[in-house]
């Protein structure tokens, strides 16, 4: 289980934590909500240990696997290539799985710059999906996706991650539903104005 202990964190000027506690759910989905500016994506960054705490702890994070806000793929790789980089062992067969399931098997050897927002997307999500992690934290996941290719993404995301945490930054609440959102943090009570 993912434990902040006292956390303090900020930018100068700007404190986002200030001796934040907080235990995790071992599994399910967390959905962070609140305004823009509240420390949504600081928190996903530091679970993912991209940021440090200026004071306190953090534990139990285990393997973590993130969807940013960016598609974030590297521009010379191609999309299969792409979602192979996580991978302990590498299995192109399981790269084919994921392409197929989230409907970009014919992209599969196009590089970014040739797919669409949604397919990039898309890809982006089979990437994290790909790394298997205990903990997989999703940055406005959905942006670009029509509502089928979100359904289908939802569905995919549940079924994999139904055994584990994920945490899901979404200002749509019909998002946080979809993917059966258990419980809820609101940054807006805990973090500083």
């Amino acid at each position: 289980m993912i434990r902040f202990d006292r956390v303090t964190f900020g930018y100068p000027g700007k404190p986002i934590f200030d001796g934040f506690t907080y235990d995790f759910p071992a599994r399910g989905c967390l959905w962070l909500t609140g305004p823009s500016g509240r420390g949504k994506t600081t928190l996903l960054r530091l679970v993912a240990g991209l940021e440090a705490p200026l004071s306190g702890h953090i534990a139990g994070a285990g393997k973590i696997a993130m969807v940013f806000q960016e598609d974030r793929l590297l521009p010379w790789r191609t999309a299969a290539e792409n979602i192979l980089i996580p991978m302990e062992h590498p299995d192109p067969a399981r790269v084919d799985w994921l392409l197929c399931k989230l409907g970009i098997a014919d992209a599969a050897g196009n590089f970014p710059a040739a797919l669409s927002g949604g397919m990039r997307r898309r890809a982006a999500i089979a990437r994290a999906l790909a790394a298997e992690a205990d903990t997989l934290l999703l940055d406005e996941p959905f942006t670009g996706l029509d509502a089928e290719r979100k359904s289908d993404v939802t569905a995919l995301l549940r079924e994999l991650y139904r055994d584990r945490l994920t945490v899901l930054v979404t200002h749509d609440p019909g998002e946080a539903e979809a993917m059966g959102a258990d419980t809820v943090l609101d940054l807006m009570k805990i973090t500083p104005a």
